[in-house]
């Protein structure tokens, strides 16, 4: 089958697709102080633009395993760029934000099923010793995207309209369709199969409440009952799902993939490095933004130095992949990402620029250690049979991971800037509120990343554990 295909093309058409949806997806980040101007409205209720985003993607990702059996690749890419246009139109011409976010969940339709997408056709045109090389390569278009992000959307933000980061997007995805239609051809063979509905809905719900929970703790506190409850109702949706796909002869999401214990334990460094790496882009601009008064502008470009460092690392960690296995290459990245989260666990309204711009290029020297192997390494040790399911399981838990890491940072944040700003007032009641507010800003910034240096030493031990030469 692989021979019959011309795989440069093919992979051209998926990467630029791929490209534009992951530019999507990190291009508002910036944007966000911008837009709680805008449209009047709180950190906690903006972060929506990008939890509701991944709630989408972490919703839609257990349904691909079901889509790339059922549909052709040719189908499921014009359908996810179909939806990216429809959904830049909508945000283009948002008059209000429950329009701009309806339109950003629209979006994240398309881009749920791309990312997926793209993995699998990897894992079955490519033999084994040759995945991490491609994997890298892919790497460097994915990681490309969102390090020209920052800057590109500050720069639209600062000189034109927010809007513009909607309209610009329309004609290349126009472009790409277009593209679509001619080159590209499919993989697989579809199959006949049944949508199991019930694990759909279980599967909506459960990882629809938890994230709504963690995402409305920032602003309603850890003890408000609609929290509490639909956490807790996620996590019985949540058990209930994967207790009904243990027991199924055709599960929507094959759980089997955890019986392999090198897949479980790159899942579970994969859960918390995402946690981190959404969560410092998301906590870095507002930070620059709201407590040190840094145009949009200028946060993009503190950001595009290390993630210009980071694409281009990725093919290069791709092959040593190929070569030395996982272990050293986690082991490389954690010890670049531990000191550079300790580093900014003690922001203040002075830290230099240029300090924080070298920090976040070691962080991303570390990810690019991690990241595309870590992928690699996980769906490495599947049988073919699995690999579909293992690409879901592991984009599930990425949304999932970096939706929960986005919200839990905002809620330390939010709640660490309120008790300093309260502790402030008391301390120094004569100061201008506005002062107090940027400080106590500057204040929870740093907590939080006493957080993220936690999470990273745990990934560190958990690294330990893995297997020195993975087994292909």
């Amino acid at each position: 089958m692989s021979n019959k295909i011309n795989k440069k093309v093919l992979l051209t058409v998926l990467i630029l697709g791929c490209f534009l949806s992951t530019l999507n997806q990190t291009l508002l980040n910036v944007a966000f102080s911008k837009l709680m101007v805008v449209f009047s409205i709180s950190a906690s209720t903006v972060q929506w633009l990008a939890t509701g985003f991944m709630l989408v993607n972490g919703v839609l990702v257990p349904i691909t395993a079901y889509l790339m059996k059922r549909f052709s690749t040719r189908q499921l890419f014009l359908s996810s760029m179909g939806f990216l246009l429809f959904g830049s139109i909508i945000c283009a011409v948002a008059i209000n934000f429950p329009l701009l976010l309806i339109g950003r969940m629209i979006q994240a339709i398309g881009a749920g099923i791309i990312m997926p997408l793209l993995m699998s056709v990897v894992m079955f045109i490519f033999p084994p010793e040759k995945r991490g090389s491609m994997m890298g390569f892919i790497g460097l278009a994915i990681i490309f995207a969102p390090a020209i992000a920052p800057t590109l959307a500050g720069f639209i933000i600062e000189y034109y309209s927010w809007r513009w980061l909607f309209i610009g997007i329309i004609p290349f995805t126009i472009i790409i369709i277009v593209l679509a239609m001619k080159y590209l051809m499919n993989v697989s063979e579809t199959e006949k199969v049944k949508l199991d509905i019930v694990s759909v809905i279980l599967s909506t719900i459960g990882f629809g409440f938890i994230l709504y929970g963690f995402s409305s703790a920032g602003s309603r506190g850890w003890e408000d009952m609609v929290v509490l409850c639909t956490i807790i109702l996620g996590i019985v949706a949540i058990l209930t799902f994967c207790l009904k796909q243990s027991k199924s002869t055709e599960p929507l999401l094959d759980l089997s993939v955890f019986k392999n214990k090198l897949f479980t334990l790159t899942s579970i460094i994969n859960i918390i490095v995402t946690m981190m790496m959404y969560a410092d882009m998301v906590l870095l601009p507002i930070y620059l933004q709201n407590g040190r008064g840094f145009s949009a502008f200028e946060a993009g470009l503190l950001l595009l130095p290390g993630a210009i460092v980071n694409a281009l690392m990725s093919p290069v960690t791709g092959k040593l992949y190929d070569r030395f296995g996982a272990k050293p290459l986690f082991i490389i990245g954690l010890i670049f990402i531990i000191p550079s989260m300790w580093v900014v666990t003690d922001l203040t309204e002075t830290t230099p620029f240029v300090f924080l711009m070298i920090r976040t290029i070691f962080l991303r020297v570390g990810l690019s250690f991690i990241t595309m192997p870590l992928n690699t390494a996980s769906l490495n040790s599947l049988p073919r049979a699995l690999v579909t399911h293992g690409t879901a399981v592991n984009n599930t838990l990425r949304q999932i991971a970096g939706a929960i890491g986005t919200a839990v940072v905002i809620t330390i944040f939010t709640a660490q800037t309120t008790s300093h700003a309260e502790t402030l007032l008391k301390e120094t009641p004569n100061t201008p509120v506005k002062v107090i507010k940027t400080l106590a800003s500057v204040l929870g910034s740093s907590d939080s990343y006493y957080f993220m240096t936690i999470l990273a030493i745990i990934a560190l031990v958990l690294t330990l554990f893995v297997p020195s030469k993975s087994k292909n």
